[in-house]
């Protein structure tokens, strides 16, 4: 019993929080250049850490080729108690000072892919004025992926369209965000006022592949059969509407991003008012950062992008 609590300790003992934020960055980023630069460490030393690291734990963690590096099998299990660990370690530093609270220090926040490419540089550039002391590591990824990021503590807050199903998160929204009629420049609907949703065809919808919510948003508000064209994101949406292959809905935020493409695709707004989503800052009901979350909401939803409106909460 001596020599297997010895071997215990030796092993822990060697074990670094440093090294696991160094595979965790690896494990987010797919990329040992761009993990060392979030690190502030040299390439050479965090590949090194790593490999010390997969040399303890008898595992390797990543299959690294020239063209990519990605989780292994066993790794993938390990890299997401990994996750837990370190978001652990956050929450004790964070209960150390007595009074948690978010502004200062390093915050996890995630938004979904329809969103952050066109809301989180403004937030950066927002919170760098009133909250200079935080350091925001940001993620994008679908719904399903950030809830349950969220919900095991790896993120510590992630913007998402509500509603929000889980238990155990609280929501508080932010800002409503109109959809646009999109549409080449001479299709059939392009130019129609006062467009209503009833008057949208089916038949002609171009959707986010699954898993996107802002599909499902779309299917909801059209009342619509899944299409048989869908693009793997909004990006390529763009290019599909901009060929002629159909018509679709697109956030205000990321049509106000892509003025270039006026040309190619004419974007107007809708008679209804519900063709829309409201986005919703989110975090664990447990966590005990909750009024300084709620304070960061409340900044977020007083600044509001100007193509949005205010979020109508439900009564």
């Amino acid at each position: 019993m001596e020599n297997l609590t010895a071997s215990a300790a030796r092993t822990l003992a060697g074990l670094s929080l440093r090294d696991l934020e160094y595979a965790q960055a690896v494990s987010e980023l797919r990329h040992f250049g761009h993990a060392a630069e979030r690190c502030g460490v040299s390439q050479p030393a965090l590949s090194e850490q790593i490999r010390k690291l997969e040399a303890l734990l008898g595992v390797a963690l990543f299959e690294r080729t020239k063209r990519r590096v990605a989780p292994t099998a066993a790794g993938a299990t390990l890299l997401a108690q990994i996750e837990r660990v370190m978001a652990e370690a956050r929450h004790l530093l964070a209960l150390s000072h007595g009074q948690p609270s978010l502004m200062t220090g390093v915050l996890a926040l995630g938004a979904i892919e329809t969103l952050g490419p066109y809301y989180l540089p403004g937030v950066l550039r927002l919170l760098r004025t009133e909250r200079p002391d935080l350091s925001l590591r940001l993620t994008e990824a679908r719904t399903a992926r950030l809830i349950e990021r969220l919900a095991d503590g790896a993120l510590d807050l992630v913007l998402l369209a509500m509603p929000v199903l889980r238990t155990g998160l609280v929501a508080e929204p932010l800002f409503f965000e109109p959809f646009l009629l999109a549409t080449p420049p001479h299709h059939a609907l392009a130019g129609s006022r006062r467009l209503m949703l009833d008057d949208l065809p089916a038949e002609d919808l171009l959707l986010l592949e699954d898993g996107h919510c802002l599909r499902e948003q779309a299917l909801a508000l059209c009342n619509a059969k899944p299409a048989t064209r869908h693009a793997t994101g909004l990006e390529t949406l763009w290019q599909m509407i901009a060929a002629g292959e159909g018509y679709s809905l697109l956030p205000a935020l990321a049509v106000a991003a892509r003025p270039e493409l006026q040309d190619l695709v004419l974007c107007q707004a809708l008679g209804d008012a519900s063709a829309g989503r409201t986005i919703a800052l989110v975090w664990r009901g447990s966590d005990p950062r909750d009024p300084a979350f709620r304070a960061l909401a409340a900044i977020l939803a007083a600044m509001r992008p100007a193509p949005t409106r205010p979020a109508v909460v439900a009564a």
